[in-house]
Formats: C-alpha cells, structure tokens, sequence
C-alpha cells in the first residue's frame, strides 16, 4: 500500500466508527462532518501555581524572556525590562494603564500609526486578553490595551503583561473563555517571530517581533 492507501483507509474507518457511534447517518450529500465528535478537553488538573509554571517554562522553551512583578510593581518591571535593553522609545495602546508607564521612558500612543511609523518605535508594550499554560501562547485582541493587530507585529520587540488570573491551561478553554469577544481580531502569540528556511537555518523577526519578554504579574 501506498502511504496514501494508509491515509484514505485510516480516515474510512474513522468515518465508519463515528457512524456506528451516531446512530442513522445524515441524508445524501452531506459531507458528515456532523459525526465526527469535537468534544475536546477544556481543562487540565492543574494548581494555579502549576499552570503557572508550565506556562512560565514553555515560554522560556520558545526563548522568552520571563519577568515577575506584582500588581503594584508593574511599571518597576516594565522599567527593568527596558533599561536593560538601552530602549527608551516605546509604541503604547490607548487605554494602556497609566501607572504601567515609568518615568524617564518616552511612551507614544500608537493606535493610528501606519507600518511604516510603527518601524521607527524601539519596541511595544502591550496587555493581553489571556495567555494558554499548555501551548505558551499569549493572546491578544484589538481591545484597550492591546491595540490593533499590527502594533504587536510591526516592532521588533514586545513587552506584554500578563496577569496570572489570564492564564488557562488548554486551547479549547481559550476559545470558551474567547467567545464573547470572538468578533474582534485576535492574535495567538507563541515564543518570538521566527521561523527556518530549506536548510533548517532558524532566523527571527521575520514576520513579528524578534524579541518577546513577558512580565507575569502574580496577584
């Protein structure tokens, strides 16, 4: 057999399994997507300070850089965060919380920059409507805060903030929790923009930010 023999076949009996399984299939025509079961697992057996860590060690698995703060030391973190790259020209959000924004920093509202402004700004600091512990995946919406999608993409390095009250363990739990503001554009973040050629050479930067430091605020 071929390994397209094997693909076919494999899907066949699958078919044939969620048929017995269903009951009476559905009439001529229809392509039976509505036997094929979509009960996915939406949460895990987690402590808060187990998703915590996961989460914390997939995004240093992606190269992320990993900060902690709490509530009321955001803006010290943030600050910490850009000093040590020598960044001081920084794109924001409307309705980025003001007590977020250190002084000796020039934070500039972005929102209504085209990509070509955007690529004169160091860097972006963001929120995010959640983060996945499982995937390490931080994600973002065009919501105060956070801004249109291009604000995270355009400059080379993010900064997010991210509380771990925002943190959930699965992808399909994302999407429950998602679903009242699924009309918004939104954006899964995993890890800095990067991404290799024929030759497994790894280069970043090419379709986001080369550099994503996340500040996880533990209430």
């Amino acid at each position: 057999m071929t390994a397209r023999d094997t693909i076919l076949r494999s899907i066949q009996e699958n078919l044939r399994a969620a048929e017995r399984l269903a009951g009476p299939g559905p009439g001529p025509g229809s392509g039976g997507d509505d036997l094929i079961s979509r009960l996915y697992r939406e949460a895990a057996p987690r402590t808060p300070a187990d998703r915590l860590a996961l989460f914390e060690h997939n995004l240093r698995d992606y190269e992320a850089g990993v900060a902690y703060a709490s509530p009321n030391t955001i803006a010290e973190a943030v600050a910490c965060s850009l000093a040590a790259r020598s960044l001081t020209r920084i794109a924001i959000p409307g309705g980025l919380p003001a007590e977020w924004l250190p002084s000796g920093f020039l934070f500039e509202p972005a929102d209504d920059c085209d990509p070509t402004a955007l690529e004169t700004f160091q860097g972006v600091l963001t929120a995010c409507t959640l983060a996945i512990a499982e995937t390490g995946t931080i994600v973002l919406q065009s919501a105060p805060g956070q801004g249109p999608r291009r604000l995270s993409l355009v400059p080379d390095y993010h900064l997010c903030v991210v509380f771990d009250r925002q943190i959930v363990d699965t992808v399909p739990e994302a999407f429950v929790r998602l679903a009242a503001s699924a009309t918004l554009p939104t954006t899964f973040i995993s890890g800095p923009s990067a991404t290799s050629d024929i030759e497994m050479t790894r280069v970043r930067g090419v379709h986001g930010p080369r550099t994503l430091e996340i500040i996880l605020a533990k209430s």
